[in-house]
């Protein structure tokens, strides 16, 4: 977004109000998208399950009377073939490498759209910083590193850091009269920064994936992408209130 000098803060605070309504609906991208990366983390947790579990335990005495009682050509054949079918894990094999190549897509276009986000928060934030003091600058607090990628510490140091401004009052979005472009370039930060910590989550999920993983890493991780703990409802339940 170009701003020229003495433009009239009503065309800049209309332009600012576009930026952030395309913001908030990409966030809403970000979210839906989330959702189905969610379903294919439950995918591949269901079919890993199925090729990796446990075979029948013979020694049990129930076992061995169901067994006695149905000696049965067919039932013998699955008994003989370790109780999987074929057709199954053929199509537990299809279903695990549908959804990690599902998982790695998703990655792909969360991407852009966090870059997207990222392009949006850049044009806001260089629209105030060039109206020469006609607008408040972002607070040093809100200033973001972009150039710098978050490792897992700086993630979760950034966590901490967010919960303790969302409690700040200069930081809260409860009150709309205080909706100028300066408050929504804050809030654009604030969200920006809680939804790139939840990309870099998954991220690291998906990277973590291997068929060797155990049931429990495995069900933690599907329980932490539905979770989504970087990300504060209220926030982005308020910041929606200002295009409402």
């Amino acid at each position: 977004m170009e701003i020229k000098e003495g433009k009239p803060i009503s065309n800049l605070e209309e332009e600012i109000f576009y930026k952030y309504r395309d913001f908030m609906t990409g966030i809403t991208k970000f979210d839906e998208l989330g959702i189905a990366g969610s379903r294919l983390l439950s995918g591949f947790q269901q079919a890993l399950e199925f090729i990796g579990r446990p075979p029948i335990d013979m020694n049990s005495k129930l076992v061995e009377k169901i067994i006695v009682a149905n000696e049965t050509k067919r039932f013998k054949a699955y008994i003989n073939s370790g109780c999987v079918k074929l057709n199954e894990s053929i199509q537990s094999v299809a279903n695990l490498h549908s959804c990690t190549l599902g998982l790695c897509n998703h990655i792909s276009k969360a991407k852009e759209i966090l870059n997207e986000l990222e392009g949006l928060l850049r044009d806001v934030t260089s629209a105030i910083q060039t109206t020469h003091g006609n607008l408040l600058p972002l607070s040093d607090e809100f200033d973001l590193d972009f150039g710098a990628e978050l490792n897992e510490q700086a993630t979760y140091n950034d966590l901490e850091e967010n919960d303790a401004l969302s409690e700040n009052s200069d930081v809260k979005i409860t009150n709309k009269e205080s909706s100028d472009v300066t408050h929504l370039a804050k809030v654009m930060a604030l969200v920006y920064s809680m939804v790139k910590q939840d990309y870099l989550m998954q991220e690291k999920i998906v990277s973590a994936l291997d068929l060797k993983m155990s049931s429990e890493e495995l069900g933690s991780y599907c329980q932490m992408w539905s979770l989504r703990p970087f990300i504060n409802d209220e926030i982005v339940r308020q910041a929606w209130e200002y295009i409402q």
